[in-house]
This record gives structure tokens, C-alpha cells and sequence, in this order.
């Protein structure tokens, strides 16, 4: 949630000085108050849309997610492996920055009902009268005057010529709904009472709105009376958030400026378009970011190696690919059944080049079958293939072929094949979970690696380090052919609780190997890690 906050404000920051700098001092008025409405919107919607195409997808099945350790509290294991939620037992103060947040919209709720009882209240005093769909409520004793809803409250002791201009100009934000506008802006305000943007936003839109009526008034009087009556007096009005008051002292200047102002010409219209590219580019942020985003931290840190050659990074775009999909077509099986053939062949062999030439030459919306293209394409550049290229085809074509585990021809790279978690036939198992029903397997690995995690963690380090809340760790390791753990790696805020991690999973016991096809083989494993330290622990 904390980081949903951070980039809605990010977002509406961007958009306000964008507004600020080239379209404040426009006078389209109605796009301003469409740009408004429409970036408040999408501050808040952008960070929920994430679009594949825009960030490297490396697919769920590809690691095995154990469930979250916390540190300092028996863990809560339940039935699978994507449990995500347990009690942190030693949080103990209720002071959270959740309960703050809850605390505060609880407030300005109220606050908003106290003001809308307000105006409620001055409903049922006054006397009011229908002029077509308009209601107007008189005011006794007042020279107040301003709108909501449906409804012009005009004071009693408005001069006439006063009245007639304030009447023309509260109708316009009645007809234009201004007051939704400004309710929509107390919603935000009550549910983000803490982001003083939102009431930047609300100040920029009832000055729109103030321009909006004050050139629609003016167009059926002369414009120099409609100055002295702006100016003739400051009417007493409560301010009220959502209400659309004739005068406001802060405003009179401006929109004196604003009716002088000279039209702006068609074409500044364009500055409008700007929106296009902000959007843009905030959603390649949004659809990136979420690499940083808890459930795919642990897939950054898988690929955090050396770099690969180009055709190694198109051959694992391939593999990709098909865990994306899961089931193959024909076609796309015919072209892993050439790149077989293309890796298997000790000869120069005239049929098999036209087949792959035919292959690669067809019109497909495939992507898979546009990526084994790309390969044969990187191998055809290159004109040979090295013993790490060879080695990463055969890892992805062990997969795909008839019988692979059984063939000698994969057998020097049997040992290094990561097989995913989908189609694993025995999973790794932890000391003491052989001999119970396969299904319970899984299960007791995770609850006795939770364990594990919870007895060996150093948990000291939440005083040396000055830690306070939660610390998420996130761990990827291996465990190959012998059942070792292997190329463990972590990530954390800070480097001390990366080691920390390090050190307590390759602390693991030897495990039972998992088995595909009959054969050892290599399975990763992702872990997330949460040190929850207690209030009281944060001050010692």
C-alpha cells in the first residue's frame, strides 16, 4: 500500500507542474478542468495497470514460491505453496502507520458530514423557491451567495444588480455539475486526507470553475459592470470545501485577469497532447516497477548473472516462451523439432537447410514461433555455436523432446537442467518427510524449511543494525542433482540481513534430490523472508 501511495503522489506531482507551467494560464477552461479530473483519475489508476509487453516476464512456474518465513514466531504453514498471510506475533503497539491513515479518514469523514449538515441545515431554515430545474434559497440577513447541487443561495441583502450577476453566474456551475466535481475531490480528500496534492487539485479546479462561469456570466452583460460587481464587495461566506461561492477574496484578481485575458489561439491546443507521452511513459514505470514489487523480487535475483551471449538470451526467450503457454501447437513443435535437428547434426545436410529456411520464412502471429525464428536467425549470423550456446539448447530442448531424459545425446547436461515446478514428477524432500503420503510432501518441506529459517536467523541483528517494522529478505537458491543447496543469493534494504540470509539457508540439511523422468534434477526455489521487529525491541 505504502507503495501505491509513494507513486499516486508521484504521479499527481508530475501532472500538477505539467499543468502549472504550460496549460494554467491557458484559457480552456474546460479542457483544464477535463485535464484535472482526468489526471486525478489516473494518478490513482495507473499504478494498478500493468502491461506485459513492457517488462520482462519470467513465468511463476519457473520457481517454486515457499511460503513467507517470520522471523521469531512459529510459522503458519497451510496447504500449498502461496500462503501469504499470518499473524506477526510480536508487533505489538497498535500505533501503525495503517491505524494512522485508518485513524485520519475516520476524521475527515466526519469533518465532511459536520459540513455537509452545515449546508443541509441552511436547506431547511430558508425559504426556497423553483425557477425551472434551479433552486433558489434566500438567506435572510445575508450577502452571502454560492451553489451546491441543484441549489443558488443568494442572500437577502443583494442589491439587484447584484443578484442578476450572481444568479448568471452560480446558474453555470449548476448546469455544468460543478459541484461533482468538487465532491469527487472531498472523496479523495477523505480517503488520502494525508497528500496535500489533492488539495492542490481542489484549489486548481474551483478556480476552473470560477473562470468557466465567469466568461459564460459575462457574455450576456457588459464585462466592466460585471468587474465592479466583482469588486463592489467581499460576501461573507463560510468556506466550505465543496460549495462554489461567488466570492473568495484569493480568487477576485485572478478572475478579473482571466476575463481581460486574450483568447488563447487554437493551436496551444496541442499542449494537451503533452498527456499522451506522461501516460506513456508512467506506464512503462508501473509495468517495470513491479519487478521491485514483493512477489517478483525473488525472479530480479535469479537473473542477476554475468552477462549471456545474444543467442543464449534468445534461446532462454524460447524456454520462456513455453512456460508462458504452457501447451504447444504443431507448428511451434515443428520448429523445436528443426532446432533439434539443427543441434543434433554432425553434417552438412542440404534437405534439413530447407526446411529450416522454409520454416523461418512463413508469416505467424506465434510468438513462439516468431522466437525460434529469431534463433535459427542468431545461428545462422554467427556460423557456429559454442560448448555454452550448445549446452543452453539442449537444457531448453530436453524439455520439449520425445523421451529427452532417456537420450545419451542430453545426457552430459542432465545435471544442470532447472526443471520447473509445472511438470517436476518428485519434488526435493526435506530429512524426514520420505516416508509421508506424496501429497503431504510438499507441505512438510516448507513448514520444516520455515522452521529451520526461524531457529538459525540471527535475530540480534535488529539492534545492531537499528531496524524498526517490517524487513522483507527475499532468497533464491537451488537444490541440484545431490540434494546440496546451491548459488544461493538474497536480497534486502540492507546488506547485513542479505549475508544473514545467506548464511542460514546454506545452514540447510542434505536433501532427498528431486526426480523428473527418473532422473536427478536441479530445482529452484524462491523464499521471502519477513524480520517483523516489536516496537519495544526498535528503543532498547
Amino acid at each position: 500500500m505504502l507503495h501505491y501511495i509513494i507513486q499516486t503522489i508521484g504521479f499527481q506531482l508530475f501532472f500538477l507542474i505539467v499543468f502549472d507551467v504550460f496549460l494554467k494560464k491557458e484559457t480552456f477552461f474546460n479542457w483544464n478542468r477535463t485535464y484535472l479530473l482526468a489526471t486525478s483519475i489516473l494518478s490513482l489508476v495507473l499504478p494498478f495497470i500493468k502491461i506485459e509487453r513492457f517488462k520482462d516476464v519470467i513465468s511463476k512456474e519457473y520457481i517454486i514460491n515457499l511460503p513467507e518465513v517470520f522471523i521469531g514466531q512459529e510459522p503458519t504453514i497451510a496447504d500449498g505453496f502461496n500462503v501469504q498471510n499470518a499473524v506477526i506475533a510480536n508487533q505489538n503497539s497498535i500505533w501503525s502507520w495503517e491505524f494512522i491513515i485508518y485513524l485520519g479518514t475516520g476524521l475527515a469523514l466526519l469533518f465532511f458530514l459536520f459540513k455537509l449538515t452545515k449546508i443541509m441545515g441552511l436547506l431547511l431554515k430558508n425559504t426556497k423557491h423553483r425557477v425551472g430545474k434551479l433552486y433558489i434559497v434566500d438567506l435572510k440577513e445575508s450577502t452571502a451567495a454560492f451553489s451546491f447541487l441543484n441549489f443558488i443561495f443568494l442572500g437577502t441583502n443583494l442589491v439587484p444588480e447584484e443578484k442578476s450577476s450572481v444568479l448568471k453566474h452560480e446558474t453555470v456551475h449548476v448546469k455544468q455539475r460543478h459541484t461533482l466535481d468538487l465532491l469527487y475531490f472531498e472523496c479523495l480528500r477523505i480517503v488520502f486526507w494525508f497528500n496535500p496534492l489533492i488539495y492542490v487539485y481542489q484549489n486548481r479546479i474551483i478556480s476552473i470553475h470560477e473562470f468557466i462561469a465567469d466568461d459564460q456570466a459575462s457574455k450576456h452583460q457588459n464585462k466592466n459592470q460585471y468587474y465592479q460587481n466583482l469588486l463592489a464587495r467581499v460576501f461573507e461566506t463560510n468556506r466550505i470545501s465543496f460549495i462554489n461561492p461567488f466570492y473568495k477574496k484569493s480568487l477576485i484578481k485572478k478572475r478579473i485577469i482571466m476575463l481581460q485575458k486574450t483568447k488563447s489561439k487554437q493551436i496551444k491546443l496541442l499542449k494537451y497532447t503533452l498527456l499522451f507521452p506522461m501516460v506513456f511513459g508512467m506506464l512503462i514505470y508501473t509495468s517495470c516497477i513491479e519487478a521491485k514489487n514483493d512477489k517478483d523480487t525473488s525472479y530480479n535475483i535469479a537473473k542477476d548473472i554475468e552477462k549471456e551471449s545474444p543467442l543464449i538470451e534468445k534461446i532462454k526467450a524460447v524456454k520462456k516462451q513455453i512456460e508462458i503457454q504452457g501447451n504447444l501447437n504443431e507448428n511451434e513443435e515443428k520448429g523445436l523439432k528443426l532446432l533439434f535437428e539443427t543441434v543434433r547434426g554432425e553434417s552438412f545436410n542440404s534437405d534439413l537447410v530447407k526446411e529450416v529456411v522454409a520454416y523461418t520464412s512463413q508469416k505467424t502471429n506465434s510468438k513462439l514461433v516468431k522466437k525460434i525464428c529469431i534463433v535459427f536467425e542468431q545461428i545462422q549470423i554467427q556460423g557456429n555455436i559454442s560448448n555454452e550456446e550448445e549446452k543452453e539448447l539442449k537444457k531448453l530442448l530436453v524439455l520439449t523432446s520425445d523421451n529427452g531424459f532417456d537420450d545419451p545425446f542430453f545426457a552430459d547436461i542432465i545435471k544442470y537442467v532447472d526443471i520447473p515446478f509445472a511438470i517436476i514428477d518428485q519434488v526435493p524432500l526435506f530429512p524426514g518427510c520420505e516416508s509421508i503420503p506424496k501429497e503431504e510432501q510438499k507441505r512438510c518441506m516448507a513448514m520444516n524449511v520455515s522452521k529451520h529459517v526461524n531457529s538459525n536467523f540471527n535475530v540480534k541483528l535488529a539492534n545492531e543494525l537499528k531496524l524498526t517494522g517490517r524487513q522483507r529478505i527475499w532468497v533464491v537458491f537451488k537444490i541440484n542433482t545431490e540434494g546440496d543447496v546451491i548459488d544461493v543469493r538474497s536480497r534486502a534494504e540492507h546488506s547485513e540481513l542479505e549475508k544473514e540470509a545467506i548464511r542460514v539457508i546454506k545452514t540447510l540439511p542434505k536433501f532427498t534430490p528431486g526426480e523428473h523422468k527418473g532422473k536427478k534434477v536441479n530445482v529452484p526455489y524462491s523464499l521471502p523472508i519477513i524480520f517483523a521487529i516489536a516496537e519495544e525491541k526498535a528503543k532498547d
